[in-house]
């Protein structure tokens, strides 16, 4: 492990805050009505000790900020964030034996990935059951599906941040050649002819790298396909053969779009990262529309600085499902990471207690906009550069949480769409490769 240079002795007087805002899961105050109260300590105020957060981002400057806020409750509290090397499937066991350690940490990053992890087991049963009504952390302000449990209903981590896919819109580019905003497939399609005839070489882009390109389109419209199909879900699971049948229509939704000639495979391959070479690209000007993740919008606001063309010319841009359908696109959310809790913990009631204040539609919220992500509350409190994702009707929303497909599963339907994109495998190819797809 390596210190990230978070680490803050929270040492302010202790302050009592009487929010008028909502407390999580309730309704909105009406006149005549008590004020709500906000987090209120359990613990004693006065008790010293250190917890220690372990993640994989290389800065957190919104979780540094609830350390702050978390210090005027409990002043003598030292709470540390620690960058972990090799937390990631590759690095199988890292974070499983960092749990059983002298050094563990008290509270820690956990990814949808792990529950097909093999190490996923001994990390979560590593984990607190954060649903035990004696720690008083009320979950009912997140969205209930984003809950990762057990069979036993334990709930082993809770998201802190979710993500979604689309298009990053430059809205002035749009304007200047009085061009609509695409809403449906047939409105993507004209949009990029459009923009072709008006001279711009790349229309739309995206990172080309494993399994991205077309991912941001295709991948919600294949979970819509898919979702609710108990068949569908246990054949492509279990990779029964002729499985791959499921993933037909989305492969030629990808055949179709790439058909069009409107992306050059070329200049997308010259984006060395889907994060900062993505970005700046992007802030170049001259793209209308960029495919990418919500982890990759969550780079913009910081990186507006940093691109000399946007400094020079910065223009409006925005976050729009990409349109797949005639209906539009969809909001598929996913969870970016999660907080889970050191069961083993030296200092667990305080740990537990870091989660209980950290877990309100108010702190949730907040980090989220610090982060430029999505929040996982109900009451969702977007960015307004995610603004168009709160304009997505309920039947378009997709959990990818209750979706049930496997990890190993979803990757085989992304690869056969990068394979479909660049040309490398037909549709029925693809199909007939399904679960061996490299």
């Amino acid at each position: 492990m390596r210190r990230n240079g978070m680490r803050r002795m929270l040492c302010l007087a202790v302050l009592v805050l009487v929010f008028c805002l909502t407390a999580c899961g309730k309704g909105k105050e009406t006149q005549g009505q008590e004020k709500k109260v906000g987090f209120e300590p359990k613990l004693d105020t006065q008790t010293e000790c250190s917890i220690t957060i372990a993640g994989h981002y290389n800065n957190f400057e919104a979780l540094e900020t609830e350390f702050n806020r978390f210090a005027t409750y409990y002043p003598n509290v030292e709470l540390t964030y620690v960058f972990m090397d090799g937390y990631s499937k590759a690095a199988s066991g890292i974070l499983s034996t960092a749990l059983a350690g002298s050094e563990a940490p008290d509270i820690f990053f956990t990814y949808p990935w792990m529950g097909d992890w093999k190490d996923g087991a001994q990390i979560f049963a590593a984990s607190e059951n954060l649903a035990d009504p004696s720690l008083g952390i009320d979950l009912s302000c997140i969205r209930s599906s984003l809950l990762v449990k057990d069979d036993a209903g334990s709930v082993l981590s809770v998201p802190v941040y979710t993500t979604t896919y689309g298009m990053l819109v430059n809205e002035d580019l749009f304007a200047k050649e009085n061009i609509a905003i695409p809403k449906t497939y047939e409105e993507l399609l004209a949009a990029c002819e459009a923009f072709q005839k008006a001279g711009y070489k790349n229309p739309i882009m995206g990172y080309n790298k494993g399994s991205d390109l077309l991912y941001p389109m295709f991948y919600p419209y294949f979970c819509k396909q898919v979702q609710g199909n108990e068949k569908a879900l246990s054949d492509m699971n279990e990779m029964k053969p002729g499985a791959g049948e499921y993933m037909r229509d989305t492969l030629e939704l990808v055949a179709d779009f790439m058909s069009h000639g409107y992306v050059d495979l070329e200049a997308c391959n010259e984006l060395k990262d889907n994060y900062d070479a993505v970005i700046l690209r992007f802030f170049e000007g001259d793209v209308p529309m960029m495919l990418a993740s919500g982890n990759t919008v969550s780079g913009t606001e910081k990186r507006e600085t940093k691109s000399e063309a946007f400094t020079a010319h910065p223009f409006k841009y925005s976050f729009h499902p990409v349109p797949s359908t005639a209906e539009g696109g969809y909001f598929i959310n996913s969870i970016a990471i999660g907080f889970g809790v050191n069961k083993n913990s030296k200092n667990l009631d305080m740990a537990n207690e870091f989660m209980r204040f950290l877990v309100s539609t108010e702190e949730l919220n907040q980090m989220a906009k610090a982060k430029r992500m999505v929040t996982p509350c109900i009451d969702m409190s977007l960015d307004s550069v995610y603004a168009p994702f709160g304009e997505q009707a309920a039947d378009r929303f997709i959990n990818i949480t209750e979706m049930g497909l496997a990890d190993s599963a979803s990757s085989q339907v992304s690869k056969a769409g990068w394979q479909v994109s660049n040309g490398l495998m037909t549709v029925d190819e693809a199909i007939k490769a399904f679960g061996s797809i490299e």
